[in-house]
């Protein structure tokens, strides 16, 4: 089936997009953050999960679901390995992309309203 032209189109779009990305990835790396300590627990819990059996044929809510699943546990990671207590807070540094995943999935959650400034 041949694609529409507004297909081709989103298909460059995405394109420069991942060159923006590949043009910005070497001036971001990391961002110091707070998290309150129940978030970094449960994030840690994520992380020290084990999973078992195999992957088998998902739909792409499924895939999505473990996607971010999987942003979790690797938020969790970083918190294990670099995270610092103060007070109630966790404060951790995080690869931009695991900030960027705990975004996205709150929009797309309705957790904080997509808006313009």
């Amino acid at each position: 089936m041949d694609e529409s032209q507004e297909y081709t189109r989103y298909r460059q779009d995405s394109a420069v997009l991942a060159e923006i990305g590949r043009f910005l990835d070497p001036q971001v790396a990391r961002l110091t953050v707070r998290l309150s300590g129940d978030l970094a627990r449960a994030a840690v819990a994520a992380w020290d999960r084990d999973e078992e059996g195999e992957v088998g044929e998902e739909t792409v809510e499924q895939s999505r679901v473990r996607d971010r699943a999987a942003s979790l546990a690797l938020i969790g990671l970083a918190v294990a390995d670099r995270g610092t207590a103060s007070g109630d807070e966790v404060v951790v540094e995080l690869d931009v992309t695991e900030v960027a995943a705990a975004l996205l999935a709150a929009y797309d959650e309705d957790v904080i309203p997509l808006e313009s400034p």
